[in-house]
């Protein structure tokens, strides 16, 4: 490689570094065990990738590539600078998320040299499609942390939107696909939550 390619490309890798900055902006409806204040994208991407370091042991797999997981709890919201956060229970919203969270995709991995555009995106369009084990474990541990935020800040978003019980579950059902234990886990919050009136038994 060139020295004047090599200058190239690490400018644009530093462009794509600073462009991921906005990601500290994007504020979701989870909140934050201490604060209480809203969780940001970029927290969420840590504690996402935290869990998969911490829990990987209970994927349903027993060789599981932890570090493709991880990079994946590192990319998989940067389309949201763009596209912004999309509510898990606003179905109105989700409707047209892909599309947005694709062509977002395009724009903040083009930033990238090609051949990390390419990896990166592939990356996110693995975790998208939700086919490989990695994936799937990558899913569970996505949806696995704002329950857990949820069950220690009394209910959180979840009584703030009127989540219900059975919509608290179709949202976790593709935990188990990557994680059974993960699975149980989250059946036992959303049934300690409903005891506690922080999540209504049935929809209104």
């Amino acid at each position: 490689m060139s020295r004047d390619h090599s200058v190239a490309r690490l400018a644009q890798q530093i462009t794509f570094i600073a462009e991921c900055d906005k990601l500290k902006e994007i504020f979701r409806q989870t909140i934050n065990i201490t604060s209480r204040r809203p969780e940001n994208d970029a927290e969420h991407s840590w504690a996402f990738c935290l869990c998969v370091m911490v829990l990987a042991e209970h994927a349903n797999v027993p060789h599981l590539d932890v570090l493709r997981v991880l990079k994946m709890g590192l990319i998989h919201d940067l389309v949201e600078i763009d596209a912004g956060d999309t509510f898990a229970y606003d179905s109105a919203a989700m409707a047209g998320q892909h599309d947005r969270e694709a062509r977002a995709a395009d724009r903040i991995f083009g930033l990238l040299p090609v051949d990390q555009a390419r990896e990166f995106r592939a990356l996110w369009d693995e975790f998208e499609a939700r086919a490989t084990p990695e994936a799937k474990f990558a899913h569970a541990c996505d949806r696995f942390q704002p329950m857990l935020l949820n069950a220690h800040t009394e209910g959180g978003s979840w009584r703030k939107h009127r989540v219900s019980l059975p919509q608290a579950q179709t949202r976790a059902a593709p935990v188990a696909d990557g994680s059974v234990g993960l699975a149980a886990a989250i059946d036992q919050m959303l049934r300690d939550a409903v005891a506690a009136g922080q999540l209504a038994p049935t929809t209104t």
